[in-house]
């Protein structure tokens, strides 16, 4: 059975909510970050350098816990534009040593190098909670309906730890918690279908490290389903598995009108890792190494003897069958769910935060055309609280770390009292932007 506990401004712990003492000065309580991931450890960074009370809750058991899952994949950004400006300040002050700033990390590496490093200082680490998952956020006393003196209530953030329920005050949030873990499924309309979640143990979504899990997808039929650069890199990793297990078949779905739309510039393209990535899955679909199926909306996917992709290509109902694993790169989305209680603006086609959805709109952007924004788009109607990171992006694949860093810089200085500074822009991208696309093995993750 859990218990409840409600942590008051003092840290102390009590078990009768009737103790709660409404604060008559909000000032006074930290601000409240919700993911230790790079973006929630740039945030503790900006407020360390404004000597601002903070809390940074994580729900994993180490920082930056969902990266952890993707270790393997290389971003496709270097390391000078992963690393924040305010936490290297501090990290230099330390005895860290800083990565070759040219080079390209793999998220263990963006991890050991550089995040758990940050964690650790001594500015950082005591404000730290590990396993400490956020399940909803209110204002004290009230629900998304009550406005009376609304503004003038703490945040009040419900934690599951252990066998727990924790309450802590803040004076402001910073939702930083990502949309990794949240992926869309097959079905090319989002729906999520008992069907699909029914094949769990045979569909990975994301960039699976093939090499870890060979004896999965050795010499069994795989459909990839996707038409971006994740697929790509799935696809190319499967290849190199192919080559060793000739029998494994591999086919790419996607809703391309042609399959030459996922190739890109290849030779002519302005950077030449994302074009030479758009050379080999060419070169593999060719040779035929690679089927593709092309333009096929998914309808649903079943087990039957195998598993089965129902859907309609050029107006016509098709099954494909003989499957045995699935791959999804399909993208995610965000779980609003822990700010059900809080007034919000979202925008209602990607889901990201509404005055932000016109700049980052993946019909019109990459994430090297989105321009750089602050506090004042990312603002709420809930007062002191904030969506960031990925998660402000909604479903748009379109957010970038240094964006990110943006975000945070701007918000904290705001939050802080300095409000010239959340005003003005510092990121600063090369003309081309980071949005390159590496080799083999490399992802082209927009963080």
């Amino acid at each position: 059975m859990k218990t409840l506990k409600i942590i008051n401004q003092n840290g102390s712990c009590c078990t009768n909510t009737k103790e709660i003492k409404v604060q008559k000065n909000i000032k006074n309580l930290p601000i409240a970050i919700i993911g230790a991931g790079p973006i929630g450890l740039a945030a503790a960074a900006h407020l360390v350098e404004h000597k601002q009370a903070f809390i940074l809750l994580e729900a994993g058991h180490e920082v930056a816990h969902n990266i952890r899952t993707w270790g393997h994949v290389t971003l496709f950004s270097p390391w000078r534009y992963n690393i924040n400006k305010a936490a290297k300040a501090i990290l230099d002050a330390s005895d860290w040593e800083e990565p070759n700033l040219d080079t390209l990390p793999t998220g263990h590496e963006l991890i050991d190098l550089y995040l758990k490093p940050l964690s650790n200082l001594m500015q950082i680490k005591p404000h730290i909670q590990l396993n400490s998952k956020v399940v909803g956020i209110s204002r004290q006393f009230n629900d998304k309906m009550k406005t009376k003196n609304r503004v003038e209530q703490s945040f009040i953030i419900y934690i599951e730890q252990e066998n727990d329920i924790r309450m802590i005050e803040a004076r402001a949030v910073i939702d930083v918690t990502g949309t990794w873990g949240n992926p869309n499924p097959a079905n090319s309309t989002g729906i999520w279908l008992q069907n699909e979640k029914a094949l769990a143990d045979h569909i990975e979504y994301g960039i699976p490290s093939i090499n870890t899990n060979t004896k999965r997808y050795a010499n069994k039929k795989i459909a990839v389903i996707g038409g971006g650069h994740s697929a790509i890199n799935t696809l190319l990793a499967l290849a190199e598995l192919q080559e060793e297990n000739p029998v494994t078949k591999l086919v790419w779905i996607m809703r391309k009108k042609s399959v030459e739309e996922a190739y890109g510039g290849e030779e002519k393209d302005a950077l030449a890792a994302r074009g030479a990535l758009g050379v080999r899955i060419r070169e593999l679909v060719d040779t035929g190494k690679v089927e593709v199926i092309t333009p096929f909306y998914i309808s649903q996917v079943k087990k039957e003897e195998n598993i089965h992709i129902v859907g309609t290509i050029n107006g016509e109902q098709k099954v494909l069958t003989g499957f045995e694993e699935l791959i999804v790169n399909a993208g995610n989305r965000p779980d609003l769910s822990i700010n059900s209680e809080l007034r919000l603006s979202i925008d209602t086609a990607t889901e990201s935060v509404q005055a932000l959805a016109p700049l980052i709109d993946p019909n019109e952007h990459s994430c090297g055309t989105v321009r750089a924004h602050g506090e004042e788009i990312l603002r709420q109607p809930e007062k002191n609280f904030y969506i960031v990171g990925a998660k402000s992006y909604g479903r748009a694949p379109t957010f970038l770390m240094a964006t990110g860093y943006e975000q945070v810089r701007s918000i904290t200085a705001y939050l802080s009292g300095d409000e010239e500074a959340s005003k003005r822009v510092e990121l600063e991208l090369p003309e081309t932007g980071v949005c390159s696309i590496n080799l083999v093995n490399q992802s082209n993750t927009c963080c």
